[in-house]
C-alpha cells in the first residue's frame, strides 16, 4: 500500500507543480508552445537536457550492460562533457545568433531548402523507430515490474506490459500536447531532482546493506568480488572497446548534444547566452556524476545475482530495487521512473512536433498558416506519433546486447549522416547543397548495409567513424563536380542577449581535467 501511495503522491505533486507554473503562460505562439517563450534558466535548461537524455533505456539498458559487460560503457556518459563543452562554446552562439527554433531551419540558410526538408523528415522518423518505443518499453518493464501489473489484473506478463505502454504513453503525450515545451522543462526540473536522489539511493542502500553500514567497506566488497567490472577500458572484442572514443563516439557525441533538436530545443529556449551556457555546461557536471546511477548499480547487481541474469540483462535492475529499497521507497522511486520515461517521452513529443510544423507543415502545406494554428498542428504531430510509439514499443523486446546497444545501433541509422552535413556545413564553406544531400543518402544506405544487412565484422560505433570519413569524401567530391553557386554569411537575429557567461571556458577546462582522470584512474589494459 505504501508502494502505491508514495508513487501516486510524488507523480501528483510533479503534475500540480508543473500546471502551477504554466497556469499564467500563453501557449498559442510558435516561441511560446515550441521554446517555452525563450525564458528558461541554466538551471531548468541542465534538469531538462538529463532528463530528456536519462530515462529508463539507461536506468534499465546501461545498467544491465554494466552487469554483463562491467564499467567499460561509462564512455557514453562521460564523454558526453567534451561535447557539451564544444556546444556551449560554439553551437549555442551560433544558433542564438540567428534566432533558430529547429536545427532544419540552419541547414536551409546553409544548403537549401531541400535539404532542411530531408532532415527533418528524418529526424521525425528517427525518433518513431529509436527512441520513443524504446523509452516506452523499457518504462514499461520497470514499471510492470515493480507493481506486478499482471498479477495484479490478472493477465499475461506480456499483456501487463501493453497495458502499461498503454498508460505510461497517454500520460507522456498529455503533457507535450498541452503543455508544450516549458511544461516538459517545468516538469522535467522536478523529476530530474527525483531521479538524482532516488537513482542514488539504490546504490547507497545497497552498498550499506553489504558493507554493514559502511558505504567504502561495500564498495571495497563489490571491486574485490569483480575488480575486472571496474575497468573502464574496453578490448578490441568488448561491447564498447577504448579505440571508439576516437572513432564514431565523439562524432555521435557532438551530434547528440550540439545538433540534436531534442536536446538542443532547450538551449533555444534561453532567456539568454549566459543562461544556454550555463545549462549545458551544468548538464556537463551531471553527466560526470550520472554514472553513479546508472551504471554502478549494474555492477552491484552482479555482486548480488551473479551470472543469473547474463541472458536476460535488461531485468536485473528492476531485481535490484525490489531488493535494496524498502516498500515505502520502491514506490517513490517508481515515481523516479516514470518521471524519466515521460520527460524523454514528452520531450522528443514536443520537438518532433517542432520540426514537422515549422520544417514541414508550414513551408510546405500551408506557408500562410497562424501562430495559433502552428501550436494545434503541433498538438497533432504529438498525438499521432504518441500513438505509433505505443504500437510499436512491445516489439523492441529481446534485443540480444541489450536494449541500450540497441538503441545506439538503431539511432546511427540516422545521427552520423545527419551530424556529417552539420559539420562540413559549419566548418567546410565550399560544401555545395547537391553534395550534402549525397552524403545523407550515401551515409544511410551504407550504415544500414554494413551493420544490419551484411553484418560486417567491425564494431558499429567504428562503422560510424568509417561512415563520416566517407561522407566527407563524397562531399568533397560532389562539391567539386557541382560546386556550391554563392557564399553567403549566415544572418544575425539575436532574438536574445548574447553577452557569454564568463565562467565557460574555466568550468570546461575543469570538465576535460575530471574526464582524463577518470581513465587515468580507472584504466587497465
Amino acid at each position: 500500500m505504501m508502494t502505491v501511495i508514495s508513487f501516486i503522491g510524488f507523480t501528483a505533486f510533479v503534475a500540480f507543480y508543473a500546471w502551477f507554473r504554466l497556469r499564467k503562460d500563453k501557449l498559442d505562439s510558435s516561441d511560446g508552445y515550441f521554446l517555452g517563450g525563450r525564458s528558461l534558466s541554466g538551471v531548468v535548461i541542465a534538469g531538462s537536457m538529463l532528463l530528456t537524455n536519462i530515462s529508463t533505456e539507461h536506468l534499465v539498458g546501461m545498467n544491465g550492460s554494466s552487469y554483463k559487460n562491467g564499467c567499460i560503457i561509462i564512455a557514453w556518459e562521460v564523454t558526453s562533457s567534451l561535447a557539451l563543452i564544444v556546444a556551449a562554446i560554439f553551437f549555442v552562439p551560433k544558433y542564438l545568433r540567428m534566432g533558430l527554433t529547429t536545427i532544419p531551419q540552419y541547414l536551409e540558410k546553409r544548403f537549401d531548402g531541400t535539404t532542411r526538408t530531408l532532415v527533418a523528415l528524418f529526424l521525425v522518423v528517427s525518433f518513431v523507430v529509436t527512441l520513443l518505443p524504446i523509452v516506452l518499453y523499457t518504462g514499461a518493464l520497470n514499471l510492470e515490474s515493480i507493481f506486478n501489473v499482471s498479477e495484479v489484473l490478472n493477465v499475461s506478463k506480456t499483456q501487463g506490459l501493453w497495458i502499461t505502454v498503454v498508460v505510461v504513453g497517454m500520460i507522456g503525450s498529455f503533457y507535450a500536447i498541452f503543455g508544450g515545451l516549458k511544461a516538459v522543462a517545468v516538469s522535467d526540473t522536478i523529476n530530474g531532482y527525483g531521479l538524482l536522489i532516488g537513482g542514488m539511493l539504490v546504490p547507497v542502500i545497497a552498498l550499506l546493506s553489504i558493507g554493514e553500514g559502511n558505504i567504502l567497506a561495500g564498495l571495497t566488497k563489490v571491486f574485490n568480488h569483480a575488480p575486472e567490472k571496474f575497468n573502464v577500458i574496453g578490448a578490441r572484442d568488448s561491447v564498447l572497446p577504448f579505440g571508439t572514443l576516437f572513432t564514431g563516439l565523439i562524432i555521435n557525441q557532438l551530434y547528440f548534444w550540439g545538433m540534436n533538436q531534442t536536446i538542443i530545443q532547450r538551449a533555444l529556449g534561453a532567456k539568454n547566452l549566459v543562461e544556454a551556457q550555463k545549462g549545458l555546461l551544468y548538464t556537463g557536471i551531471l553527466k560526470i556524476l550520472v554514472p553513479l546511477i546508472i551504471v554502478l548499480p549494474g555492477v552491484i547487481g552482479f555482486y548480488y545475482f551473479g551470472d543469473s541474469f547474463y541472458d536476460s540483462q535488461d531485468l536485473v535492475y528492476p531485481a535490484l530495487i525490489k531488493k535494496v529499497l524498502p516498500a515505502s521507497l520502491v514506490g517513490f522511486f517508481a515515481a523516479v521512473v516514470m518521471g524519466a520515461v515521460l520527460s524523454t517521452f514528452n520531450s522528443v513529443l514536443n520537438s518532433a512536433a517542432t520540426i514537422f510544423s515549422i520544417d514541414v507543415y508550414k513551408r510546405h502545406l500551408k506557408k500562410e498558416a497562424s501562430e495559433r494554428h502552428l501550436v494545434w498542428i503541433g498538438r497533432l504531430t504529438s498525438s499521432v506519433l504518441a500513438f505509433l510509439a505505443i504500437v510499436t514499443a512491445p516489439l523492441v523486446a529481446n534485443a540480444p546486447e541489450g536494449l541500450y546497444q540497441l538503441l545506439q545501433q538503431l539511432n546511427g541509422i540516422f545521427f552520423i549522416p545527419v551530424a556529417s552535413i552539420m559539420l562540413a556545413g559549419f566548418f567546410l564553406k565550399g560544401i555545395s547543397a547537391i553534395a550534402a544531400k549525397s552524403a545523407l543518402f550515401f551515409g544511410l544506405a551504407f550504415y544500414i548495409t554494413m551493420t544490419f544487412i551484411l553484418k560486417v565484422d567491425v564494431h558499429f560505433v567504428h562503422i560510424w567513424g568509417i561512415e563520416f570519413v566517407l561522407n566527407m569524401l563524397i562531399m568533397y567530391g560532389m562539391s567539386y563536380f557541382f560546386p556550391r553557386q554563392e557564399i553567403t554569411e549566415e544572418q544575425a537575429i539575436e532574438v536574445v542577449d548574447m553577452h557569454g557567461w564568463k565562467h565557460t571556458r574555466l568550468l570546461s577546462a575543469i570538465l576535460v581535467v575530471v574526464t582524463v582522470t577518470i581513465y587515468v584512474l580507472l584504466g587497465k589494459r
